[in-house]
This record gives structure tokens, C-alpha cells and sequence, in this order.
């Protein structure tokens, strides 16, 4: 058909223009992981809906026997236990610490499936399969297709899942692939098989997934992206994170909130290139990679307004940040800068300036956590003061990056006073100011640094 003459003149114009042509040519007829865009690919039944290969036996050094049908798991050496579900982790990589990011997905999930008739999950980068058991356990989604690169990880991820029946009548209810993350989210483009939430829980800087995965998302879904890259975040990599989010990031003080703005911008960009908009429900980050995690709901609409997609700066003599939108580029600068230390100043971006969360999800998040019982009546009191944090991070009035109180008790020569106090007192005087989920010590205010030392010298004389 077409689609093949198509890719034909395509790969024959990549090997006419190779210098190495024979082995070029032979490297495409040959290779077995050549994506084939014939009839059979983009026939409308999905290849997982066919009768999966046995998985491979692992290393008898953790695995004695496998059986699909069977719940034990102690044939492997990680069983671990998470809200109630024990699973394996073999020898997969996995992060215990990771579990809050987990929760919050599930939770999201699950919110979804309330609203819509039905919830499809594909989990790109499974792993050990814990969130792909998760979503079908406690999410109670329909579908989860459960995809990890690493094929010898399948009799694990088999494992796993087996916990959940197959198939709900004649429906299946899960299938378990091990291809490339883009080329089984191209895949599902392809076969115009959409899903609601797409969990890519990837490694590093790599945003290749994001488009991959705003194809294979259905209008309204919920994409939830990763990025564990603090040094492009911290400012120390700006042509890593141009290359990756196309943002030139420069050091600043708040370089944990820049990661996920980096990661958001990043989306956003890519969003309007498929002709799309994004906006973000929450946004998450995590000390120990880091982690920077954002769930994103994507629809049609074109980026027309950019209020919140530009540039940051910071003044490293008078501690301000100001946010700069496209037409404002020859006008950025600092009422305090001078000739004489042009330094000072230093800009970032384009990234994203608007909103981290919308607390109206966040709410519908608590409320649904506290039915569930993960919090309230002495349980859950990280995840409970997570999403107040978040809550309180969304006030409209609070701007971009947060202040940390040892900045600001350096400039005021004075020791920093407990951080309830700071906010109370900023309050008094009209500001919005509120805790930081991205760092402990730290605040969000909009108001300027030198209030900020004023105050605290106040609170000292006290």
C-alpha cells in the first residue's frame, strides 16, 4: 500500500545517502527490530491482544519456577509490601522512596475512572510491574498494558500481575510487552489504540517520550512524566536542558522548582508542535534521585496564550525574581543592577511561570486519600501534609521559586526564626506567603526580599 512505498522511498534514501551503502542496506533488511508499517501493523486488533510467548526463566539463583496461575512469591529474593499488595522486585530496578510518587498516580487514576466510563493505563517503563498492579488493584482500571525494555524482567512482571485475574469476562484486564517505550507508544498511535493515563517513569533528561506519548493519549487523558536530571535543573548542564526541553537554564537558588518547570515547558512546547495544549494538575519533587514528576491532562486547543510560558531571572545582589514574557526580551533587567556588576543578574528559560498545581484537584485528591483511610486518624501524615502543602502552593498571588530562610537571615545578619513565624508575620502585613513542598526551610511570598529581611530583623528584636 501506500504506507509501504512510503517507507520504502524513505529507508532507500537513508541508505543512498550512507557511505557504507551494502552495510546500510543489509542492516535494514535484516534487522528484527524494524517497525514494519504494513497492512498487518495497522490492523485495528493490537498485537498484545494475541497469545503472549512464555516468559523466560530467570536466574536460578532467585527463581525456581514460575507459574502464572499461582499468588507465591517467595520465590524471589525482594518481596516487598506496598498499601497492602506484596509484589517482587527481583532484580529490576527499584525505589522504595518512590511510593509517594506511586500514590499520588494511583490516586489520579483512580479520580479519572470516576469521571469517565472506563480507564486504559499504559505503563511505559514498568519495572517490576508495582504501579501497573496498583492501578489495576486499587484504580481498578480496565486495561493496563504493562511495557518494560528489559525482556528478562518478564516472568517477574508476569508474577506480579498474576494477583489480578487476566480477563474480566471476555475482556482482558492486563498484557505485559517489552519493546522500546516510544516504539510501543508509536505502536499504539499507529493502531489508533488511545489510552486515559500514560505513566512514563523514565530515566534522566530523555523528553523523546513526550511527544510518543501525547500520540498515544486519548483528548482529555492524563500523561504523568518524569525527569530525574537535577544537574540541567541546578543550572549546570544548559545545553543538556536546551537540547532536552529547549530551556537554557541557568544556577539559581531555587533550582529543585526550576526541574519541574523545565519539565513542564518541556511539554508544553511539544504540546503546541502536535497542535495541543497541557495544563498541569499537580506537580511533584522528590529529594532522593531527584525526582520531578508532573501529571499533565492534555486536549486540542493551540498555545495562544503564553502568559505562562517565558523566561525567569534573579538577582543574585538584591535576591529578587521577576518573569519575563516574549515581548518583554530587550527589556529584562533589575532596578538595582549597575555597570559595575553586570553578573548579576542571570536569566533562564523559555519554561513554564504559571501554576504547579490546581487545587481543586488536589482537594478532590485529600478527599479521595482520606475515603481510601491512607490518611487521617493518625495515618498518612506525609502524604497529608503533601497535598496541603500543594494546596497551599496553588494561591494564584504566590509567584514562581521560593526563598529559603538562610538567604534571608544572611542578608538580615540575624539567625533565622522558626518558619511558621516568617509566614505568619508576612501575612499580617498582606503578603501570601506559604510553605514549600520542594524544600523544607523555605518559603513562597510575593513579596520582595528586602520586606522579607525587614520582617525577620522584626521577628528578631522580639
Amino acid at each position: 500500500g501506500k504506507l509501504d512505498c512510503l517507507v520504502f522511498i524513505r529507508l532507500k534514501s537513508q541508505t543512498a545517502n550512507c557511505p557504507r551503502k551494502e552495510e546500510a542496506k543489509q542492516t535494514v533488511e535484516q534487522s528484527p527490530a524494524m517497525l514494519s508499517l504494513s497492512s498487518k501493523t495497522l490492523s485495528p486488533f493490537p498485537s498484545w491482544s494475541l497469545p503472549e510467548p512464555q516468559p523466560k526463566p530467570l536466574s536460578s539463583s532467585n527463581y525456581h519456577r514460575f507459574s502464572p496461575s499461582s499468588n507465591t512469591v517467595s520465590h524471589f529474593s525482594g518481596l516487598q509490601t506496598e498499601r497492602g499488595l506484596q509484589f517482587e522486585v527481583g532484580n529490576s530496578f527499584f525505589r522504595h522512596e518512590s511510593f509517594t510518587g506511586r500514590d499520588l498516580g494511583v490516586l489520579a487514576a483512580a479520580l479519572y475512572k470516576r469521571s469517565k466510563p472506563e480507564l486504559r493505563v499504559l505503563d511505559a517503563m514498568c519495572g517490576c510491574g508495582v504501579r501497573s498492579l496498583r492501578y489495576l488493584a486499587e484504580a481498578e482500571a480496565d486495561f493496563v498494558l504493562a511495557n518494560d525494555g528489559n525482556d528478562e524482567n518478564r516472568g517477574l512482571i508476569l508474577l506480579n500481575l498474576s494477583q489480578i485475574p487476566r480477563f474480566s469476562g471476555d475482556n482482558k484486564r492486563w498484557a505485559v510487552t517489552h519493546f522500546d517505550a516510544n516504539r510501543i507508544m508509536t505502536d499504539c498511535y499507529l493502531q489508533r489504540d488511545f489510552f486515559d493515563f500514560i505513566d512514563v517513569d523514565s530515566f534522566g533528561s530523555d523528553s523523546t517520550f513526550l511527544r510518543s506519548a501525547f500520540n498515544a493519549l486519548k483528548l482529555d487523558g492524563l500523561v504523568y512524566v518524569t525527569s530525574t536530571d537535577g544537574y540541567s535543573a541546578g543550572g549546570h548542564r544548559p545545553h543538556n536542558s536546551l537540547a532536552s526541553y529547549g530551556a537554557y537554564i541557568r544556577p539559581m537558588p531555587y533550582a529543585n522548582e526550576i526541574g519541574l518547570r523545565m519539565l513542564i515547558g518541556g511539554a508544553v512546547r511539544e504540546a503546541a508542535v502536535m497542535g495541543y495544549c497541557v495544563t498541569p494538575l499537580f506537580s511533584y519533587y522528590s529529594y532522593h534521585g531527584p525526582v520531578f514528576r508532573v501529571l499533565l491532562r492534555m486536549d486540542r486547543g493551540k498555545l495562544t496564550d503564553i502568559r505562562h510560558y517565558g523566561f525567569i531571572s534573579y538577582c543574585h545582589k538584591c535576591g529578587n525574581s521577576l518573569a519575563y514574557s516574549w515581548d518583554e526580551l530587550g527589556k529584562i533587567g533589575c532596578p538595582c543592577s549597575e555597570p559595575k556588576s553586570p553578573r548579576s543578574l542571570v536569566v533562564s528559560g523559555p519554561l513554564w511561570t504559571g501554576p504547579l498545581h490546581q487545587a481543586s484537584y488536589l482537594t478532590d485528591m485529600l478527599n479521595l486519600a482520606k475515603e481510601w483511610g491512607w490518611i487521617g486518624e493518625g495515618v498518612g501524615l506525609d502524604l497529608e501534609k503533601l497535598l496541603k502543602q500543594m494546596i497551599e502552593e496553588s494561591n494564584p498571588d504566590l509567584p514562581f521559586g521560593y526563598t529559603k530562610l538562610d538567604e534571608v537571615a544572611s542578608r538580615a545578619k540575624v539567625n533565622s526564626p522558626p518558619l511558621r513565624n516568617m509566614i505568619s508575620a508576612l501575612q499580617k502585613e498582606g503578603y501570601a506567603a506559604s510553605r514549600s513542598h520542594i524544600e523544607p526551610n523555605a518559603i513562597k511570598t510575593n513579596s520582595p526580599m528586602t520586606t522579607c529581611v525587614s520582617i525577620m530583623r522584626e521577628l528578631q528584636d522580639q
